[in-house]
């Protein structure tokens, strides 16, 4: 009877399945890297046909390059876990995890750890939601986006280690100005618009931009930190609102508010909006009615979420708000009836700044930045801003910061099991990741090695560390069966001819001698395929 006749198991077809998503994974990650070092020489060649420079200076940046990349092939040998870091101090808290500041044992450099439980993910359905954070942030290097610096898991935990941002989030500023002056809204305004062009520009959609994703440095610059710790708002919460949301049903809203009750809003938003900005539904006050009904929708609901920030930063509270988020959800998809500016902002906003925010928050076919950042860049609003200085410039706002440890800037929690300054954590659960959900997940990016520079550990006996987290072992977890199966249906894709060593814990692919009874060796056959 042959392997094609065999009825497997359930758990050894998942097993099968979890060898089969590492072994792809891996001959992508495997020809991204090679790629990316092809691309890096070449762009340090074409750096050094400029005039002026001597052989000597040009063998010398060929072997600092050399260096890097041996560096950088060690740094992906090493196996991350929270051992490599010092908790300090909680700083934010979410519905599936937490964020602290922690320091880095090899460079002595403030970090911030997101920790997010693998478990809750999979429960709400939120694996996507957390890959694509992650590939965000990996992707998109730009000033004015929160640089990733190393992703890793354990068997519980994923953790995105991102630089560490003192002045606190947009909400904080807020919280403590109440209204910003048009001129320091404009300046953070343009930040958040060039932050979006660069989302936008790698094809990503944001689709939630709230003021708690914008955070200041310690100078004053805003950045963008996709999508945070909170649960976004999930309308399939609210199964009633489409239902319900039918003109006959609109109409059985709440009329606009009066002046009193305007002020009354003001007062009660300002009270509560931290509250409301982490309750389990979230908050859908700056989400696009196009996203809430459910249809299709383009980078343009992120300018809609720009609008309502840009009405909050200015009026004082968000423009839909409501202490019930079925309400909300209903006067965003309703927007023309309830879109209002209160009396007091008609006589003190700015011509400019009302148009910008009606030409926002309006119908997706006319809503500005429709055919690019462009658009709104050259609103009458932004008059005066040099765009490709912005973030050289002065900040208009200086969050305080006394020491480095400083963290008013962020909400105080109480935190019972926070660890001993030294403590190291316990290395048990760092072990060979098996579920298909996460596999990949694991980043660490080449710019680190100039973090690290010499300091990049070198993992013990590194030439044959991964032999005893290799394929081998991967499939060891499997029937001959399984592997049988997993290995054929390989085969016939392309692949790369020559035999491969993997750390499963970190994707970490490279040249290897075949090792009899140690790895199955893979059939010889030629680039493209059998």
């Amino acid at each position: 009877m042959g392997y094609e006749d065999e009825t497997f198991s359930e758990e050894v077809l998942a097993k099968a399945k979890t060898a089969r998503v590492y072994i792809e994974h891996l001959y992508k990650v495997q020809s991204q890297h090679h790629k990316e070092r092809k691309d890096r020489r070449r762009a340090l060649e074409e750096e050094l046909q400029k005039p002026g420079l001597t052989q000597e200076e040009r063998d010398a940046a060929r072997a600092e390059l050399a260096r890097r990349e041996r560096e950088f092939s060690r740094l992906q040998r090493q196996r991350l876990s929270m051992d490599d870091y010092e908790p300090l101090k909680l700083i934010g808290k979410g519905a599936f995890g937490e964020v602290r500041i922690c320091r880095d044992r090899h460079t002595g450099c403030l970090v911030a750890v997101k920790k997010l439980r693998k478990a809750e993910m999979v429960k709400r359905g939120q694996v996507h939601h957390v890959r694509a954070e992650r590939n965000v942030l990996a992707e998109v290097r730009h000033k004015s986006v929160v640089r990733l610096l190393c992703s890793f898991q354990d068997e519980e935990t994923l953790y995105l280690v991102m630089e560490y941002m003192p002045g606190g989030d947009l909400m904080t500023l807020l919280i403590r100005q109440e209204i910003l002056p048009e001129a320091m809204a404009r300046f953070y305004l343009a930040q958040t618009v060039i932050a979006l062009e660069a989302i936008h520009a790698a094809g990503y959609i944001h689709r939630d931009i709230k003021p708690d994703n914008l955070l200041l440095d310690a100078q004053g610059h805003m950045k963008l930190s996709d999508f945070g710790l909170c649960k976004p708002v999930d309308v399939n919460l609210l199964p009633a609102f489409h239902a319900a949301a039918t003109p006959a049903a609109l109409q059985q809203l709440p009329p606009s508010p009066d002046q009193a009750s305007q002020n009354e809003q003001l007062r009660h938003w300002q009270q509560n909006r931290r509250k409301l900005a982490y309750s389990t539904v979230g908050t859908p006050d700056y989400i696009a009615p196009e996203v809430l009904m459910k249809k299709g929708y383009g980078m343009e609901c992120d300018w809609w979420s720009l609008g309502a920030i840009m009405f909050e930063m200015i009026v004082g509270f968000p423009p839909f708000y409501s202490d019930d988020p079925m309400t909300t959800c209903r006067k965003i998809v309703n927007w023309s009836t309830y879109l209002r500016f209160p009396a007091e902002a008609e006589t003190s906003l700015s011509r400019e700044a009302r148009d910008l925010i009606l030409r926002l928050l309006c119908d997706v076919d006319h809503r500005l930045g429709a055919n690019g950042a462009g658009e709104i860049k050259r609103h009458p609003f932004f008059r005066g801003i040099d765009w490709a200085r912005l973030y050289e410039s002065t900040p208009p706002y200086r969050p305080p910061i006394t020491h480095e440890l400083d963290t008013q800037n962020f909400e105080q929690y109480e935190d019972p099991e926070e660890r001993r300054p030294g403590a190291r954590g316990s290395a048990s659960r760092t072990r060979i990741v098996t579920d298909p959900n996460f596999i990949g997940y694991t980043y660490k990016p080449f710019e680190s090695v100039q973090q690290q520079g010499s300091a990049v550990k070198t993992p013990p006996n590194a030439a044959g560390m991964a032999y005893g987290q290799s394929l081998g072992f991967c499939f060891r977890m499997l029937s001959d069966q399984a592997w049988h199966s997993s290995v054929s249906a390989l085969v016939s894709c392309s692949a790369p001819a020559f035999y491969l060593d993997y750390d499963m814990d970190h994707q970490y692919a490279r040249r290897a001698p075949r090792c009899a009874g140690l790895i199955p060796a893979f059939p010889e056959q030629p680039r493209g395929g059998v």
